[in-house]
């Protein structure tokens, strides 16, 4: 019998794959991953097993369509949902999504009362306050995933425009998931140099607008959302808990007074190690980047209002 610490991913899509794949490479973990579709989960995890066999590492991926498998894990994560599709509305979505991860928060926690809830199911932030709302945990053990993905679109523009390692590049992402979150460019450093003294303004301009509108740029080129980057974004979360690494990462945490907001769930900064959130970095932003956060809140406090809880 399996002795190692255990982690379960909620929906076997794209996303779901590529970070149960992703922990299964790391070998510190068994995953569990879950899904309605039948044979979907279990489909996938035989096939990350069998790369465990090319790659070299001890895999246990289980897939399931119920949650029996998934008791006492350690970390929940819920990419459960359906993605936008053309003509759909956010409030559509919101509708739609509240119903699924209510759902599958209420069987995960059932199962795994202990557990830390890691949300990556559109619109994030107003899911988050689902999950929270269902599972009733404390905020530190309930957040999601958004700001490492907008921070690793926004790193790799940086890369490529300064011809620097993407290694070399500190970035961070504060805000909304969606075309309201904030680059925070004075925090922004190439080896150490901020990135001010190295690409002009309007450079720096372009690629905080292309990071905004990052998601939807791929959405255009596939025809569905990215998988790839996402799915290894949610899997650096598991990692700074499961390893208890005091990452600093930004994420989205239930912000109550911090930045000047308060009840509402919003990117920032963390330290990310065993108990989940362990604190939340407050960065000293300058007026406009106070302002453009301020005006992220309203937008996702909108999106919120929609939700029937």
């Amino acid at each position: 019998m399996s002795q190692r610490r255990k982690i379960t991913v909620v929906g076997a899509g794209n996303v779901g794959a590529t970070c149960a794949q992703v922990l299964a490479t790391r070998d510190y973990a068994d995953v569990v991953v879950v899904d309605i579709k039948e044979g979907l989960p279990e489909g996938k995890a035989l096939d990350i097993n069998q790369m465990g066999a090319v790659l070299g590492y001890e895999p246990n991926v289980v897939g399931s369509t119920s949650y029996e498998k998934t008791a006492g894990s350690d970390v929940v994560v819920i990419t459960a949902g359906l993605p936008r599709s053309p003509g759909m509305s956010r409030d559509d979505l919101v509708t739609t999504n509240e119903k699924i991860v209510g759902s599958v928060a209420r069987e995960a926690i059932a199962q795994s009362p202990g557990a830390i809830l890691i949300i990556v199911s559109n619109p994030l932030d107003a899911m988050c306050h689902v999950a929270k709302n269902v599972s009733g945990w404390e905020k530190h053990r309930v957040f999601g995933m958004a700001g490492i993905l907008d921070t690793a679109r926004f790193s790799t523009f940086i890369a490529w425009k300064t011809g620097a390692s993407v290694k070399d590049v500190t970035a961070m992402v504060l805000g909304g998931h969606g075309d309201q979150m904030v680059p925070v460019v004075s925090a922004t450093t190439v080896g150490g140099v901020p990135l001010r003294k190295l690409v002009a303004e309007d450079a720096i301009q372009e690629m905080v607008e292309r990071t905004a509108k990052g998601g939807g740029e791929i959405v255009n080129l596939l025809g569905t959302s990215a998988w790839y980057a996402p799915g290894a974004a949610a899997a650096q979360i598991v990692d700074a808990i499961m390893l208890d690494e005091k990452r600093v990462l930004p994420c989205t945490a239930y912000l109550e007074g911090e930045y000047g907001i308060d009840g509402l769930y919003m990117g920032v900064p963390v330290k990310l190690g065993r108990d989940g959130v362990e604190e939340i970095i407050e960065l000293d932003l300058g007026d406009e980047e106070r302002a453009a956060l301020q005006a992220s809140a309203d937008a996702v406090r909108e999106v919120v209002g929609v939700l029937s809880t």
